[in-house]
C-alpha cells in the first residue's frame, strides 16, 4: 500500500487486538534482554491462534568488554508459522533485516531498516499472518555470550482470512560463483562478450515451488577480482522464470543496476523505500558492495513455481563472493529449505589482494561450497 493510502485508512475502523512479545525484565528490573550463550538456540517467541506480526526491532551486543566482529552473520534468526517444523524464514539476523557482509549501516527502506547507533537496531515491517501460533527463535554461533534485545509486535484475531499468504525468507551464498578462467582472456570479452541463451549458471536468489508472490531481496558482492583494468562487477541481467516457462522469461532484464533500479554503475549510496545501495564499493568497483530492491508496489505472482535468477557477470564469467536473502508470500506448503551453512561457512572474506583459489581453500575447504 503506498504511503498516501496508509494515511488515508487510519481513521477506518479495525478489528482485532495491538499484542505484543519483548524481551523486558520479567522481576521488574533494568534487565531488559535475554541472555544468550554460544550454541544456544533460544525460543524468542510463542504464540497462540491467529494474528499476524506487523513489527519486529531487534538488536544484540556481546556481553564482553571486547566487540565481536561480524555478528550479524554469526546470529540465525528463524520463524515458523502454524505448527510447522521446517521454518518459513531462515538467515543470519543481519542478512534478514536488510545488509550482508556481517556489517551494519544506518539505511532506511519500506520494509526494513537499521537504525542508529551505527546500524545496529534493525526493524522489520513486513507482514507476517498466521492462523494457529507464531515461533521466532534465535541461534548464536557467537564466540561470545550476547545481550538480545527484542520487540515483536502483532495483531491478535478470531480467524484469519482464507486468502492470507505466509511471509517467507530465505538465505543463499556462493563464494564464489563459477565464472570462467581469465588467463588470456581480453577484458573486453571477459566484461561483456558471449551470449546467454538459456540461464543456466545463473546465480539463484530464489527457488520455490507453490502459489504466491516475490516482494524482492537484498543482495551482496564482493569483488574478488583483482585487475586495473575494468573491473565493474554488475553486467549480469536479471532473469525471473515464473511457472516453468522456458527462456527467455517474461521477466527478463538489462543490467543487475537496472534491477536494482539505479543505472550507469553506481557507486554512490542511496536509500528510498523501494531499491537502494546500502554499500557501493571502493575504487574501480572493488571490495563490498550491498544493495536491495523490494517489490512492494509491484509484487512477482507465481501459481505453481518462481526462479529468480542474476547472470554473475555478463554471461556468468565472474567468480566473486554473492549472498543475497529473498522475502515472497505463498501458500503452505513450502519447499523445505537446504541445511544452512555453518557460522565460519558464512562469514565474509577478508579484505585482501590478490584474492585466489589457494585463499579461498584455505577458508572454505576444497571444494568451495
Amino acid at each position: 500500500m503506498h504511503p498516501a493510502n496508509q494515511l488515508a485508512s487510519l481513521s477506518l475502523a479495525r478489528t482485532g487486538k495491538r499484542k505484543r512479545e519483548s524481551s523486558y525484565d520479567r522481576t521488574g528490573g533494568n534487565k531488559d534482554y535475554f541472555s544468550i550463550r554460544p550454541g544456544d538456540l533460544t525460543e524468542v517467541c510463542t504464540i497462540d491462534g491467529a494474528g499476524a506480526i506487523t513489527h519486529i526491532w531487534m538488536t544484540m551486543a556481546t556481553d564482553a568488554p571486547a566487540e565481536e566482529i561480524f555478528l550479524p552473520r554469526k546470529i540465525v534468526l528463524r520463524m515458523y508459522w502454524d505448527g510447522e517444523t521446517e521454518p518459513s524464514v531462515e538467515a543470519p539476523i543481519g542478512d534478514f533485516f536488510g545488509m550482508g557482509h556481517g556489517l551494519t549501516r544506518n539505511y532506511t527502506s519500506a520494509a526494513l531498516m537499521m537504525s542508529p547507533e551505527d546500524g545496529k537496531a534493525f526493524n522489520s515491517f513486513f507482514r507476517m499472518p498466521f492462523s494457529e501460533g507464531a515461533r521466532i527463535t534465535i541461534e548464536s554461533e557467537a564466540e561470545q555470550p550476547i545481550k538480545f534485545y527484542f520487540y515483536i509486535d502483532y495483531e491478535q484475531y478470531e480467524s484469519l482470512p482464507a486468502e492470507e499468504l505466509r511471509f517467507h525468507a530465505q538465505w543463499h551464498r556462493e563464494s564464489p560463483t563459477e565464472g570462467i578462467p581469465e588467463d588470456g582472456v581480453d577484458n573486453a570479452f571477459f566484461e561483456f562478450g558471449g551470449k546467454n541463451t538459456t540461464g543456466d549458471g545463473n546465480y539463484v536468489i530464489l527457488d520455490a515451488v507453490g502459489r504466491g508472490h516475490y516482494v524482492g531481496c537484498n543482495f551482496n558482492v564482493h569483488n574478488l577480482r583483482d585487475t586495473r583494468e575494468w573491473n565493474w562487477y554488475g553486467e549480469g541481467d536479471d532473469m525471473i522464470f515464473i511457472d516453468g516457462e522456458p527462456w527467455p522469461p517474461t521477466l527478463h532484464g538489462t543490467g543487475m543496476e537496472d534491477y536494482f533500479n539505479t543505472a550507469w554503475c553506481p557507486q554512490q549510496e542511496v536509500c528510498t523505500p523501494y531499491h537502494g545501495i546500502i554499500l557501493g564499493g571502493g575504487p574501480n568497483w572493488s571490495g563490498k558492495i550491498s544493495t536491495y530492491r523490494y517489490h512492494i508496489l509491484d509484487p512477482i505472482m507465481f501459481d505453481k513455481s518462481i526462479k529468480v535468477t542474476i547472470e554473475h557477470g555478463h554471461n556468468n564469467h565472474r567468480s566473486d563472493d554473492v549472498s543475497s536473502t529473498a522475502y515472497w508470500y505463498q501458500a503452505e506448503p513450502h519447499r523445505p529449505f537446504p541445511e544452512l551453512p555453518k557460522a565460519e561457512k558464512r562469514l565474509p572474506l577478508p579484505d585482501i589482494k590478490p584474492f585466489n583459489q589457494d585463499s579461498l581453500d584455505k577458508i572454505f575447504g576444497h571444494p568451495n561450497p
